[in-house]
C-alpha cells in the first residue's frame, strides 16, 4: 500500500490551543514506500496511526492480550500510559501519549493546559489518569473546538465510530504501542530515535495486512519542525 488518507482533524490547532510549542509538529505520512518516507522530516519522536476497528482486528487484539498476559513483557516504568474511558476520544488520548512520552523534548507555554494535566497526572495509574481526563474541562473543550475547525465535523460523543487512533513512541531503546482500549502498552521490540519511523511503519503494515480490503488508514509523524 503506497497511499494513505490525510489526517481527518486539525491536530496542529489542537496542540497549539493546549499550549504545546511549535518546535515539533505532526506531519502527514503519504505512503509507506521508502521514497515517500524519505519526505518525512527527521528526527521523528512519535507516530500516530488511525485505522478501522474490524472483526479481524478485534480477534487479533484479544489473542494479543491473552498472549502477553500468559508470557509477559518488559515495559519500562517511565512509559506514560492511560486508559480511554471517554467515547470518541481516541485522538485526544493518542496526542497525550505522543506528547507525554516526549515531554523532555518539547516546549510549552507557561499556561499550557496539557502540561498542567501531565504534571498533575504523572504519578497516577492508567485508570486514574483516565478519570482525571474525564474531569478536565479545558482539554475536552479544546478538542471539540479544534475538531470543528478541521477537515471533518467532530463526532457526537455518543456516535458509534469504527476508526481508532494509537500512538507509537520510543522509550529506553524500545518501541511501544499505546492504545487506551488495551489494558497495557505493547512492547514491539528494540528501536532508537534514528529508526523509530521505519520500525513503527513495520507495525503499521501489519495492521493493514490484517485488513487488506480496508483503505481507511492514516499515519502522521511527530517530527522536528
Amino acid at each position: 500500500m503506497s497511499h494513505l488518507v490525510p489526517l481527518p482533524f486539525c491536530i496542529l490547532q489542537f496542540l497549539k490551543q493546549l499550549g504545546v510549542g511549535t518546535s515539533w509538529q505532526f506531519v502527514d505520512v503519504y505512503g509507506l514506500d521508502p521514497e515517500l518516507l524519505s519526505l518525512v522530516p527527521r528526527p521523528v519522536c512519535a507516530l500516530l496511526l488511525l485505522f478501522p476497528i474490524t472483526e479481524k482486528y478485534e480477534h487479533f487484539r484479544a489473542e494479543e492480550e491473552e498472549k502477553i498476559k500468559s508470557h509477559g513483557q518488559d515495559v519500562d516504568s517511565s512509559v506514560y500510559f492511560m486508559k480511554q474511558t471517554i467515547s470518541n476520544a481516541c485522538g485526544t488520548i493518542g496526542l497525550i501519549h505522543a506528547v507525554a512520552n516526549n515531554k523532555d523534548k518539547l516546549s510549552f507555554e507557561c499556561d499550557s493546559a496539557l502540561k498542567k494535566f501531565l504534571d498533575e497526572s504523572s504519578s497516577l495509574s492508567p485508570e486514574e489518569r483516565a478519570k482525571f481526563l474525564e474531569k478536565d474541562e479545558s482539554i475536552r473543550v479544546t478538542h471539540e473546538s479544534s475538531a470543528q475547525e478541521g477537515q471533518t465535523e467532530a463526532p457526537n460523543i455518543d456516535d458509534k465510530v469504527d476508526l481508532h487512533f494509537v500512538a507509537f513512541v520510543h522509550l529506553q531503546g524500545h518501541l511501544y504501542e499505546l492504545d487506551g482500549r488495551k489494558p497495557f502498552p505493547v512492547n514491539h521490540g528494540k528501536t532508537c530515535e534514528d529508526t523509530l519511523l521505519e520500525d513503527a511503519i513495520k507495525v503499521c503494515r501489519k495492521f493493514m495486512h490484517r485488513d487488506p480490503d480496508e483503505l481507511r488508514f492514516t499515519v502522521v509523524a511527530f517530527s522536528k519542525a
